[in-house]
């Protein structure tokens, strides 16, 4: 299913296309932000400035001199010609070190072990394992979204569209070469909440996993919804492990933020191997059993309606307008609601229909439907739902088969 928002890919490395402010950056932080990208400290007057060195060859050409704190007076200076420097090098890392400094938020990285073989691949290849790191990413940010509306071990398409919106300051960062690593910078205001939710949810999901393989037991994957496991989580990280040597996820906190409450700071990534994935394929099969379906009053637009002959029961397609957070559900009639549902989408009325979303359907379907009825709106909604209709009359008409009149 479509997601209305999620995460974006960044466009200009800091917000604007500008450099951050030298006289507001935080010498120490951007310290922190170059050794955590693999940068050295080679040296420098000790407590005025650092002489720092990217990762790989060029190190022995390019330096910054990063001054230790704004006690002497050419510290600004000494920071704008680092930051700038930092904007005209070619290094991986420079855009992300410098969003992060303009913007505190925190990290996520995405990194799997791709067999040599298709990283050394035809181009069609390379692109299929850049586009699965692609979606193991947005479906672990999905997946801690979802846990932020909901506690349950299966989701469905519930709550989808409110968390695929709440992923909408989440940017997704450089190049997936090969398949290989996937960074996500996360502003502290407002998506903290979500970082220390998939944080907590990676973890549990390790424990459970190593408890299921050293026992046989699945009772620590029932304890993990509550720190926001779901099968939405095992399948992402089914995703990102299938075809690999193995996979990690690491979250480094914004040092500007500081550590949230209950966490741990930086640590090594969560990872999972291949001989996790029937753990997590049982785990994901449990949940979606486990989670009972809902008792629900929708109230809800008539968008389809569907039978095999001229009368007798049919299917009709809601748009779901309150009473459950799903956009759309399919329900089966029987003759008489049928009917009833038909006129009122004829006239512009949503209906109000009683039963139980089924969560074996991923809660898209209404069971046990009963007390359909017309829904009285206000002049503004209705003539908004006339509009709708008549922009789908022929698709209506076909479907009805000229027996929804009257």
């Amino acid at each position: 299913m479509p997601l209305p928002r999620g995460p974006r890919w960044a466009g200009d490395p800091y917000p604007g296309g500008a450099l951050p402010d030298p006289g507001r950056a935080d010498p120490a932080v951007l310290a922190v932000l170059l050794a955590r990208h693999g940068w050295r400290r080679r040296g420098g007057a000790p407590g005025r400035y650092g002489r720092w060195t990217p990762p790989g060859p060029r190190g022995a050409r390019t330096s910054l001199l990063v001054p230790e704190s704004r006690a002497f007076p050419d510290s600004a200076d000494l920071l704008g010609e680092a930051l700038d420097a930092l904007a005209r090098t070619e290094e991986p890392a420079a855009r992300e070190i410098l969003l992060a400094l303009a913007v505190p938020g925190d990290e996520i990285r995405w990194r799997r072990d791709v067999p040599d073989g298709h990283r050394a691949g035809p181009l069609a290849a390379r692109w299929t394992a850049e586009e699965e790191l692609r979606s193991a990413a947005r479906h672990t940010l999905l997946a801690a979204a979802l846990a932020g509306r909901a506690r349950a071990g299966y989701h469905g398409a519930r709550h989808r569209r409110a968390a695929a919106a709440a992923l909408g300051d989440v940017l997704l960062l450089g190049a997936a070469s090969g398949g290989r690593t996937l960074t996500a910078f996360a502003p502290v205001a407002p998506a903290r909440p979500l970082t220390v939710r998939l944080h907590r949810a990676l973890h549990a999901a390790r424990e459970a996993v190593d408890h299921r393989r050293a026992t046989g037991g699945m009772d620590a994957f029932d304890a993990a919804v509550a720190a926001g496991v779901s099968r939405e989580l095992t399948e992402a990280l089914i995703t990102l492990v299938k075809g690999t040597e193995g996979a990690g996820v690491t979250i480094s906190w914004a040092p500007a933020a500081g550590i949230p409450e209950g966490c741990g700071p930086d640590a090594e990534p969560v990872e999972f191997s291949p001989g996790d994935l029937p753990a997590l394929r049982e785990a994901g099969a449990r949940y979606r059993r486990a989670e009972p379906s809902v008792a629900v009053r929708l109230t809800g637009t008539v968008d389809r309606l569907r039978r095999t002959g001229g009368d007798g029961a049919g299917t009709v397609r809601l748009r779901v307008l309150a009473g459950a957070e799903v956009p759309h559900v399919r329900v089966t009639l029987d003759e008489e609601s049928y009917r009833i549902a038909g006129q009122a989408h004829l006239v512009g009325l949503p209906v109000r229909v009683d039963g139980r979303l089924d969560s074996r359907a991923g809660f898209r379907r209404l069971t046990g439907a009963r007390g359909v009825a017309p829904v009285t709106v206000d002049e503004a909604e209705r003539d908004r739902l006339m509009k709708s209709l008549q922009e789908n009359l022929d698709f209506f008409e076909e479907a009805c088969g000229g027996d929804c009149e009257g």
